[in-house]
């Protein structure tokens, strides 16, 4: 087997054949119609971008003089690996039987977990992966633990009607769900919610989360929120945080 020379660090960039090449792929729509002509613009394109050795490896036909691209090319460009420094959830994820059992032995009743995709976001995918016994991928949803409430009112729900049935019903947690991210909708949503939630005073007696594809724990932080989970992001991950931060916070 032949040694492979690791990077320092210092100034990663992009890997394709050789360490440090700069081969990036890239894919993106124009609204032009398919051939020679834009071919050419979506090279020209790359190159204003900063890319060297453009090319266009595939063009699509969309309809409607729409063109999908798949790029290559290669930048000069890196990243000081060792000065990145990222905003973390610290909660190591228990399995199945490791939550129900913190559940019983440090809280002493049910959680009650409530869950929906607010504003006009209608993809219920997220919230059923979380939410719903049969869960995703051979990770149980919250429905499914024994020592959790779980309910998950669906999509296009208001942030006001959230917040009400929650406050109602004396929820410990929100979930919210957010697919649809185009213009930052889920941002605006997001911080209608938690502005929201403190005028009705259940912001410091509620966890509130925030799960999506364009959702990481730093973004969750700063719009207002406990925590944030993205990809790969599984009930048990959800359930480990709002427990132990329960405790963490006395709530009983």
């Amino acid at each position: 087997m032949k040694n492979i020379i690791k990077p320092d660090f210092t100034n990663i960039m992009p890997y394709g054949d050789a360490m440090n090449d700069g081969a990036v792929q890239l894919s993106f729509t124009l609204p032009v119609p398919i051939g020679a002509k834009s071919r050419e613009a979506a090279i020209i394109l790359m190159k204003k971008m900063g890319f060297n050795e453009a090319s266009v490896v595939s063009q699509k036909d969309l309809g409607n003089d729409f063109t999908f691209f798949v790029c290559y090319g290669k930048t000069n460009l890196g990243v000081n690996y060792k000065d990145i420094k990222v905003v973390e959830l610290n909660t190591k994820a228990m399995d199945f039987d490791g939550v129900n059992k913190f559940i019983s032995e440090k809280i002493g009743r049910k959680v009650k977990i409530v869950g929906a995709c607010t504003g006009d976001d209608a993809h219920t995918v997220g919230i059923d992966a979380i939410m719903n016994m049969k869960g995703y991928d051979h990770h149980f949803g919250l429905e499914r633990y024994p020592e959790i409430e779980a309910v998950n009112l669906g999509s296009q729900v208001k942030n006001e009607d959230l917040i009400e049935y929650a406050k109602k019903n004396n929820f410990d947690a929100i979930l919210i769900s957010q697919i649809v991210t185009q213009r930052d909708t889920h941002v605006k949503n997001l911080t209608n919610f938690v502005e929201l939630s403190e005028a009705e005073g259940i912001r410091d007696r509620m966890i509130i989360v925030v799960g999506g594809p364009r959702i990481d724990h730093k973004l969750a932080l700063e719009l207002g929120f406990d925590a944030g989970f993205g990809p790969g992001t599984f009930a048990e991950h959800v359930a480990s945080f709002i427990v132990e931060k329960m405790v963490e916070r006395g709530i009983k």
